[in-house]
């Protein structure tokens, strides 16, 4: 039996980040510094690569901070889906509104997820394209989501609902404005208790189902 020789690995300094890797630490050099302080001279040194290389892959610091963005929305761009078919299946209404909003206040408020919302909205005027972007291909994309799952209940007879798009927004809104807010004003210090996030869930989805339960008592 013959095999093919493997070519002998070269000895030395590592090579330095590439790809979505060096997107990643790009991404915490503008967290940490912000967009104004943050330097190609400081994402090279974290991505261990020289600053050619860098600028021929990112001519400047606008283009990287547009490829960051995008980076963490590919990342996190169909995180929802496997969610909402669950929902999807849930043969109890209430509960399945319950996980969903459970799911959302561990995403949407997180440290990484509020830290970039941050970010993109500090730099919303200075790049509303990348702005833009980000909200279509992420919360957009997302609530058209949630539209879907919400009708597909409604087809079943669990939910009674006329515009799946109204009503997803009043989900999330529901779920989301009290702790966002605060947590956005704050710049995240104060954060809600899981015994308050939990009575935000269980509130969220009680409204929800007086305006949109089935008249039957299913959900």
């Amino acid at each position: 039996m013959t095999t093919s020789a493997s070519p002998a690995r070269r000895r030395g300094r590592p090579g330095g980040s590439q790809g979505t890797d060096l997107l990643a630490i790009a991404r915490d050099v503008f967290l940490t510094h912000q967009y104004a302080g943050a330097t190609m001279d400081a994402v090279a040194a974290g991505a261990r690569v020289s600053k050619q290389t860098l600028y021929r892959q990112y001519p400047s610091k606008e283009t990287l901070f547009g490829a960051v963005v995008r980076d963490w929305v590919d990342r996190g761009r169909d995180a929802m889906r496997p969610h909402l078919q669950d929902l999807m299946a849930a043969d109890d209404v209430r509960q399945g509104l319950l996980e969903l909003s459970r799911i959302l206040h561990a995403g949407v408020l997180s440290p990484p997820v509020l830290q970039m919302r941050t970010l993109i909205a500090a730099e919303a005027e200075r790049f509303p394209e990348v702005a833009a972007d980000y909200v279509r291909r992420s919360w957009d994309h997302n609530q058209g989501l949630l539209a879907d799952a919400l009708r597909h209940l409604g087809a079943r007879g669990l939910l009674r609902i006329d515009d799946p798009a109204v009503a997803a927004e009043q989900l999330t809104w529901l779920t989301l404005a009290a702790p966002l807010n605060r947590l956005t004003l704050t710049a995240g210090a104060a954060r809600y208790s899981p015994a308050e996030l939990e009575a935000v869930a269980q509130e969220a989805v009680t409204t929800f189902l007086d305006r949109y339960g089935a008249r039957d008592g299913t959900a």
